[in-house]
């Protein structure tokens, strides 16, 4: 399969294209990468013995930071001393990733197309990301990279819908989401077990991102792919909505500082053979 260099579209045997980046994420991350950066969570601190134990991560570990936005996991995979590559298609994201992990090696490139040699990582880490490029193809690329019995990392912050709150926001973006890939749709799941890994091991930790409303809440929404790519005016609509939300909640509405629950899903494979 050849590839077409300028537009980092793949194309097929039968001459069919392949967008290398989703359409929601390629605008809305494109045009909301600060507001992505404010208001998404960081990840329990319990992911530090999990990167440790389960992925191998640690002083002298070659790692890929897969998909790795403005850098929020590629700054706790620096901490634990790894050698990082952050792997990025959008350019709006990865400035802001090089301003925050100016110690990682910041590449444009796709999860159908790492801009690495084969067989050259120990990890390749997918921190909120792999359910955009779930398929065959990515799966190929990334046991590629890997050296033999490295580790792919999978990780999700996912909301806590026992909070009515929590629920009610879903509610709130569930109308536009469309054709967008979700975590919660579950297809990235069909893809296991993947021929030249092992077994799915998973894990499960409690979280909560702390913050202003406006930031855990407001921000986090806004910065949802596929809000962050609607019109200005819907934009505001929703935003209109979600402060109604705020004010009619007892546990949100005057408070300068609130938690939002997640749970984050922690899974990991070995590459075999």
């Amino acid at each position: 399969m050849d590839r077409d260099k300028t537009t980092g579209t793949k194309w097929g045997d039968q001459g069919e294209t392949m967008p290398a980046i989703h359409p929601s994420a390629a605008q809305g991350y494109s045009e909301k990468a600060e507001t992505y950066d404010r208001g998404r969570p960081d990840y329990p601190a319990a992911l530090d013995d999990w990167l440790h134990d389960a992925l191998g991560v640690g002083p002298c570990a070659k790692v890929v930071d897969l998909g790795a936005g403005t850098g929020k996991f590629t700054r706790r995979l620096l901490a634990t001393g790894a050698n990082v590559i952050a792997v990025e298609p959008v350019p709006a994201m990865k400035e802001i990733l090089e301003r925050a992990a100016p110690h990682a090696d910041a590449k444009l490139g796709t999860a159908q197309d790492i801009p690495l040699e084969e067989e050259t990582v120990d990890a390749v880490v997918c921190a909120q990301s792999f359910h955009w490029f779930a398929s065959d193809a990515a799966l190929s690329e990334i046991r590629r990279v890997l050296k033999p019995g490295g580790i792919l990392g999978l990780i999700w912050n996912v909301r806590d819908e026992r909070t009515d709150w929590v629920s009610a926001l879903t509610s709130i973006m569930a109308p536009f989401e469309g054709e967008t890939p979700r975590y919660h749709h579950g297809t990235w799941r069909r893809l296991f077990p993947a021929s030249g890994f092992g077994a799915l091991q998973e894990r499960h930790f409690p979280f909560g991102h702390i913050g202003s409303p406006e930031q855990v809440i407001i921000d986090r929404v806004l910065s949802v792919s596929f809000v962050a790519a609607l019109a200005p005016a819907e934009q505001h609509r929703i935003e209109v909505q979600l402060k109604e939300l705020i004010q009619a909640t007892p546990s949100l509405s005057g408070h300068d500082e609130v938690t939002f629950p997640y749970e984050t899903v922690a899974c990991c494979c070995v590459k075999t053979g």
